[in-house]
């Protein structure tokens, strides 16, 4: 994962966890929701691009072991 790429998705995880808690401390509970669903959905990219990385470890690992390296 490019380092620009976990900066997004970190990033997205803390604006959703900002919201959620100014929603908690105003009693709005749409901004709390929404916030919870900055938090996830920045997880799941940062998983998403996690799991792209390791497998293109492991497509490397693979075809150095078929050329001989």
């Amino acid at each position: 994962m490019s380092v620009f790429d976990k900066a997004k998705d970190k990033a997205e995880q803390l604006i959703g966890e900002a919201k959620e808690k100014i929603g908690e401390l105003t009693g709005n509970d749409k901004l709390q929701a929404e916030g919870k669903k900055d938090q996830v959905v920045g997880e799941v990219k940062e998983a998403g691009h996690d799991l792209r990385d390791k497998a293109a470890g492991v497509v490397d690992e693979v075809k150095d072991k078929l050329s001989g390296k």
